[in-house]
């Protein structure tokens, strides 16, 4: 009968600090995360790592944590430092000098006639801004690329290369040269 009781307040007891416990985490972990997602939310989402960071969310969490600076994200620029600024109350910045502005003004261009379909370039890019099938030829979507780079080094026939924006738009992706368009 004693051992029986031991076990129940045993039990009893360790609900009682498990909850205490869990509440605790609640409270203190729910500031941090709110800061975090604040950051988050201003940021970009295109996972490109540009920052150094593998993606939106890690460069976050380094910045709530005051272990990287908001001057980092090229896609974001500078709407994303002023923005980043005003929330943590900190002054605004130049982009860092590692940091190349330009990257948001090139976009990936595939080679058509090159490209072998593998779909490496596809499963590396972070914002899904190339199409294409297995063995089909891919292209990339100009207005849906963020000039990452993440998706050179996959190819295994470099058949991708950036391409200032300008040139990207001037490019038709959809039609091809022989084939005359109609209007109705």
């Amino acid at each position: 009968m004693e051992g029986i009781t031991a076990i129940v307040a045993l039990g009893i007891l360790a609900a009682a600090l498990g909850l205490v416990l869990g509440i605790a985490a609640r409270s203190i972990q729910v500031e941090g995360d709110k800061v975090e997602e604040e950051i988050d939310a201003l940021l970009p989402q295109t996972q490109c790592a540009q920052c150094g960071y593998p993606g939106c969310r890690p460069y976050a969490k380094a910045i709530a944590a005051g272990e990287a600076d908001i001057n980092l994200c090229a896609p974001g620029g500078d709407a994303a430092i002023r923005a980043l600024a005003d929330l943590l109350g900190r002054e605004v910045k130049p982009m860092a000098h590692d940091v190349d502005p330009e990257e948001n003004t090139i976009v990936a261009v595939v080679d058509e006639p090159r490209c072998i379909g593998c779909t490496l370039c596809i499963q590396a890019c972070p914002v899904d801004a190339i199409i294409g099938a297995p063995r089909q030829m891919h292209t990339v979507i100009a207005t849906e690329c963020t000039g990452c780079k993440l998706c050179l080094p996959p190819c295994p026939v470099d058949c991708i290369d950036l391409t200032p924006v300008a040139d990207a738009n001037s490019k038709p992706q959809w039609t091809r040269p022989d084939v005359a368009t109609s209007t109705i």
